[in-house]
């Protein structure tokens, strides 16, 4: 199943190289085997029709809305945590310059 799967060997003869470059005959030419085609694939194509387009561009819409709702959430959601820690450290500051008054 894994192992790889190489073309059949060159079977072609060897065609010897004439020695004297006198003769001004054509040399033999070689034939090759024939090359191998690759079987058709049987795989079924997939057609987008007008439905799946649009399925689709529904699909990608959800999708980006809901990423964008999510991510839009997360940044209210530090906003608001960044504004209470403020409150929190002006509250505090308060307390401690009242209670350095006071003594």
């Amino acid at each position: 199943m894994f192992t790889p799967k190489y073309p059949p060997q060159d079977t072609a003869p060897a065609v010897p190289v004439p020695a004297s470059t006198t003769d001004h005959t054509p040399a033999p030419v070689p034939t090759s085997a024939p090359v191998p085609v690759a079987p058709a694939s049987n795989r079924p194509t997939v057609q987008l029709t007008p439905g799946t387009a649009l399925a689709l561009v529904g699909g990608g819409t959800a999708v980006v809305l809901v990423v964008g709702a999510v991510l839009v959430s997360m940044l209210l959601a530090v906003a608001i945590t960044g504004v209470s820690v403020a409150v929190c450290a002006v509250v505090l500051r308060s307390l401690v310059k009242d209670l350095h008054k006071h003594r």
